[in-house]
């Protein structure tokens, strides 16, 4: 029997001087706004906590020209949880938002896709527009904790935990991978950047940071047939997800997502 887990999105920074054009390739609007939000997620159980992805500082903010509103370490402080009691953290990808800060996750085990780890340190990383999302200092931190011992790496789909599975996509980051949830309300995506936003998989619209074309557009399938349902995939960074999910507490910035939509 698979496990029912609960999943929520933790809110640590946002993009608003942005326009559409940076979020969609051929975009009929390209100057309107395309404000992102930038979140980390945890999925528990009455046993487990699991981290995805673990965001940037404050010093990568700047240096990006992003606004960090928490600390992800302090995002996490306000479901009770200490970074230093994590045992595992999935990380979808390596980009600088998704891959910040591992050292503070001294006890975790670090999942990731073998391509991700050989598209970051190979070749490719010669290009100025296709190492520009990654940050060598975090790549750095995971070749450190690959020498520890401290990554389990996977080639493609995998179990990290029952009810609990990652799906390599590619398309956005070489070895993105997704994360498929069992909830008791039927599977959840996490898409991660896979699908930045509701708008890239419901109208097949490109994100403009793209390895591989094919890999995105076949991605968008993966996601969807992951979840099951349009409504329960979670993309990477639409601030909208704030507006269909119920808020945890009285935080402001975490928001439940095993639950049905209430918009």
């Amino acid at each position: 029997m698979s496990q029912h887990w609960e999943i929520y999105a933790l809110k640590y920074a946002e993009h608003t001087n942005r326009q559409r054009l940076s979020n969609f390739i051929f975009d009929e609007d390209p100057h309107g706004a395309g404000a992102l939000d930038f979140f980390i997620w945890v999925v528990k159980n009455d046993t487990q906590t699991i981290l995805i992805d673990t965001g940037f500082d404050q010093a990568e903010a700047q240096s990006r020209g992003r606004s960090v509103d928490r600390d992800p370490v302090e995002a996490l402080a306000g479901m009770g949880i200490k970074a230093e009691e994590i045992t595992d953290v999935v990380v979808t990808h390596l980009h600088f938002d998704h891959a910040g800060g591992l050292d503070r996750y001294p006890s975790a085990k670090f999942h990731l896709q073998e391509a991700e780890m050989a598209y970051a340190t190979g070749p490719c990383m010669c290009h100025g527009a296709l190492k520009a999302p990654f940050t060598v200092g975090h790549v750095v931190e995971m070749v450190q904790h690959v020498y520890s011992g401290r990554v389990i790496f996977y080639d493609g789909d995998a179990e990290v935990a029952p009810g609990l599975t990652v799906h390599k996509t590619g398309g956005h980051s070489r070895g993105l991978q997704a994360v498929q949830v069992e909830t008791a309300n039927g599977p959840v995506c996490l898409a991660s950047d896979a699908s930045h936003m509701y708008e890239n998989f419901e109208k097949g619209k490109l994100f403009p940071i793209v390895a591989d074309v094919e890999d995105m557009l076949k991605g968008f399938d993966i996601i969807r047939s992951l979840a099951g349902h349009d409504h329960r995939v979670i993309p990477g960074h639409d601030p909208l997800v704030t507006k269909y999910y119920p808020s945890f507490g009285q935080t402001g910035f975490i928001w439940r997502l095993d639950l049905p939509r209430i918009a």
